[in-house]
């Protein structure tokens, strides 16, 4: 077989697969009811759930990924499920969801069809399954294109999913998989016949997504960095600060990469670091060097385990034996400071600033630089300098005194939908600047009634401008 007879067979096969979805989304649809589309989308998240297999999901996904650490991702599994769960139970996305007598409009939940989804090897079992759940529950069917390492653990869940899909009668054919190992032609064409696609991931991805002549929905790169000020408690952050890199081996695109500290407390936020499992190095040439080989992330270094970490950067019996995550001091943001960037691993990026207004210079700057639009923190006891970060800085989210990888995809002590894919904006180019969610994955037909007329006058509209400029 021709390489060209091999794509075509590829492309052939994705073709096949869409033809199989849209056939069984039609009659879901057709049969659909609210309680048809929640129980579908109760049998995906219980497939993930089930701790037996939430376990083996995780195991497997270590195993085969080589990224993140089972206890995590078993967390990671269940809460952002359940949560996602939360959110959804009393959601209406089937037939009237509004009627509005004031305006003459009803508004009717209609699916939009096939979604296609790219997901990453960091979150090979939550990503797809939050993907799924959201599609069932607006009457979508979906299919998933997973990364190459991803693949084996897709395939596990995608079976336990259709294993639940047997109990109530559904289609396996509403939730699928591109088979196998994945290329770029079966992605692409994937790409092309979706009626939806979202993207997690890969940034080559993300922009092919919004090319592709789809509507599409695809996140931006995170870089987040996090300012620790004067007035913050110094402790509670650094804890936070360490629960948040740590976890998952800093696989999440929240994941902490940069700290600007203040000067003024600089050196006691250090002792509490420290306290935390933080390792301060101060030469940064040293990580560089090891961080990065011939250009690229060191695959030794990417989402491992502390001793491996440690091993991989060379650090072995040079920092504390208790050691969780190392913390780099630095000065240079950009292209030639490989540091200001995503790290992907437990290494965090420390910068001095003399005061506030320099540290909000210096998280602009690492913004810009990369991860526009994603997330930015902050640790304090003033209730203005969260706002005035919101104003300086392109970004989407400014959370406060929180662990960030846990508050900026939900949690259950703040009002953030639950979700793995964090929208950048027009500053990360992407269609959306919230999280995505269950509103994504519907759209609506509108009734339009005539109302009694609103029509103002012309000088209702323009007295105040014309008292002010004239006419």
């Amino acid at each position: 077989m021709t390489a060209i007879d091999s794509i075509a067979e590829d492309i052939a096969e994705v073709e096949a697969i869409v033809v199989r979805a849209r056939t069984a989304q039609a009659a879901f649809e057709a049969g659909g009811s609210q309680v048809l589309y929640d129980r579908a989308a109760q049998a995906a998240a219980w497939a993930i759930m089930e701790p037996s297999r939430n376990k083996y999901l995780a195991e497997l996904a270590v195993e085969t990924t080589g990224l993140g650490n089972v206890a995590d991702k078993i967390t990671k599994n269940h809460r952002k499920t359940l949560g996602l769960m939360r959110d959804i139970a009393d959601v209406t996305t089937y037939g009237i969801i509004s009627d509005d007598a004031a305006t003459g409009i009803t508004e009717i939940a209609r699916p939009i069809g096939v979604i296609g989804a790219v997901v990453p090897s960091t979150n090979p079992g939550a990503t797809p399954a939050n993907n799924i759940i959201n599609a069932l529950k607006c009457g979508n069917a979906i299919i998933v294109s997973p990364s190459p390492k991803g693949v084996p653990t897709c395939e596990a869940l995608l079976g336990y999913i259709h294993a639940e899909f047997d109990k109530l009668g559904l289609d396996h054919d509403l939730v699928q998989m591109i088979p196998g190992r994945g290329s770029k032609e079966k992605t692409q064409r994937l790409l092309e016949i979706a009626d939806l696609i979202v993207v997690t991931g890969s940034q080559n991805n993300v922009k092919r997504a919004y090319t592709s002549g789809t509507p599409a929905l695809a996140v931006g790169a995170g870089n987040v960095c996090v300012i620790i000020d004067e007035t913050a408690d110094l402790a509670a952050a650094a804890q936070k600060i360490a629960a948040s890199k740590t976890f998952d081996n800093a696989t999440s695109c929240s994941s902490e990469n940069s700290i600007v500290v203040l000067d003024a407390i600089y050196d006691a936020f250090m002792v509490e670091l420290a306290k935390a499992g933080g390792a301060l190095i101060t030469d940064d040439s040293k990580i560089t060097s090891t961080l990065w080989v011939k250009g690229h992330l060191n695959p030794r270094a990417i989402a491992q385990d502390a001793a491996q970490l440690i091993e991989a950067l060379g650090l072995t019996g040079k920092v504390p034996a208790d050691t969780q995550f190392i913390a780099v001091e630095t000065k240079g943001i950009g292209p030639d400071f490989p540091l200001s960037g995503e790290k992907l691993s437990r290494v965090l990026t420390v910068y001095r600033a003399r005061d506030f207004a320099e540290a909000v210079v210096t998280t602009r700057e690492v913004q810009l630089h990369q991860g526009a639009g994603h997330s930015v923190g902050i640790h304090t006891n003033d209730d203005t300098r969260p706002l005035t970060l919101a104003i300086a800085i392109p970004t989407s989210r400014v959370i406060v005194n929180q662990a960030h990888t846990f508050a900026t995809g939900g949690a259950f002590n703040n009002g953030m939908p639950f979700s793995l894919s964090m929208g950048c904006g027009s500053w990360g180019v992407n269609a959306i600047d919230d999280n995505l969610h269950w509103k994504h994955f519907i759209q609506c037909t509108k009734i339009v009634r005539e109302i009694p007329p609103r029509e103002p006058a012309v000088g209702d509209i323009f007295g105040d401008y014309w008292a002010q400029v004239g006419k």
